[in-house]
C-alpha cells in the first residue's frame, strides 16, 4: 500500500505563502496524477489542484488559479503545492491524494477517482 506523507502547512497572514509538500512511500507510474484536496469546517471537502505525473499536466480550481502552482519531482515522488496570495478562505486542512491510474484526459477533479489519501496538514490563513 502506498502511503502519502504531507508537511509544510502553518499560520499565516493574508497575503503570504506556504509550500505544501506530499511524499509518496512508493515511486508512481506513469498513468498516475496527484492532486490536492482540502476542507474546511462545516464545508465538503473539495478539489484544489491536481498534476499528471508524466508528461506534467495540470488543473486547478476557479478559486486557486493564478494564486497556487502545483508541481513534482520525479526523483523523489514528490509532489509540491507553492500557495501565494492567500486568503482566509483558503483555512482549511489540506489532503495530498493519489490515483494511481488515470485515464481522463485532463486531471482527475473528484475525490472518489484517487486511490490513497495523505493524512492532512492544517493550513491556516488570518486577516
Amino acid at each position: 500500500q502506498v502511503q502519502l506523507v504531507e508537511s509544510g502547512g502553518g499560520s499565516v497572514q493574508a497575503g503570504g505563502s506556504l509550500r505544501l509538500s506530499c511524499a509518496a512511500s512508493a515511486r508512481t507510474f506513469s498513468r498516475a496524477a496527484m492532486g490536492w484536496f482540502r476542507q474546511a469546517p462545516g464545508k465538503e471537502r473539495e478539489f484544489v489542484a491536481a498534476i499528471k505525473w508524466s508528461g506534467g499536466a495540470t488543473g486547478y480550481a476557479d478559486s486557486v488559479k493564478g494564486r497556487f502552482t502545483i508541481s513534482r519531482d520525479n526523483a523523489e515522488n514528490t509532489v509540491y503545492l507553492q500557495m501565494n496570495s492567500l486568503k482566509p478562505e483558503d483555512t482549511a486542512v489540506y489532503y495530498c491524494a493519489l490515483d494511481r491510474t488515470t485515464y481522463s484526459i485532463g486531471v482527475p477533479t473528484t475525490s472518489n477517482a484517487y486511490d490513497y489519501w495523505g493524512q492532512g496538514t492544517q493550513v491556516t490563513v488570518s486577516s
